[in-house]
């Protein structure tokens, strides 16, 4: 007689196989994830202001202060004028040029505080205020703000693309 073996069983799939593989991609995909965000974070955090709460407690003096501005109905353009100035023209109610106002700009990256510059204004003719020496490419955001012999103030914000 010859003993005859019966034949092995293949790899079935049971239930731990399948927690296991379960449990390792779901893990992998939790630490990749978990580490794009701290990356993410780490080289970025969102913050554009050192004072963000203080910022926020300012916030309605802020609507005041453009509420004051609107009734002085003060208009301006902004914009770079060839290579290295700045331009800002400015108009009362009527669109007459307004003359004598003392203005000054807050230049800043729209992504971030890196490279922020200031510039002073000369008026040039009526209502038009240039600044020199300011070499722009890119985009800029623009925080004018503009003082008359009464100490009325009025801001503006605009964005520029140099050349």
């Amino acid at each position: 007689m010859t003993a005859t073996t019966a034949p092995r069983p293949g790899f079935t799939v049971k239930g731990r196989h399948v927690l296991i593989a379960f449990l390792i991609f779901f893990g992998v995909d939790i630490a990749v994830n978990s580490a794009f965000m701290v990356w993410a974070y780490r080289t970025f955090p969102g913050e554009t202001s050192m004072t963000p709460y203080e910022d926020g407690v300012a916030f309605n003096a802020s609507l005041r202060a453009r509420a004051r501005q609107s009734t002085l109905g003060w208009r301006f353009t902004a914009g770079g004028e060839g290579a290295d100035r700045l331009r800002v023209e400015a108009y009362d109610r009527a669109g007459a040029p307004l003359r004598g106002l003392t203005v000054t700009a807050r230049l800043r990256r729209p992504a971030t505080d890196s490279g922020q510059r200031f510039a002073t204004f000369a008026e040039t003719a009526p209502g038009v205020y240039l600044a020199q020496g300011q070499d722009l490419p890119g985009a800029w955001d623009v925080e004018l703000t503009a003082r008359d012999a009464r100490g009325e103030t009025a801001t503006a914000q605009r964005r520029m693309i140099g050349p």
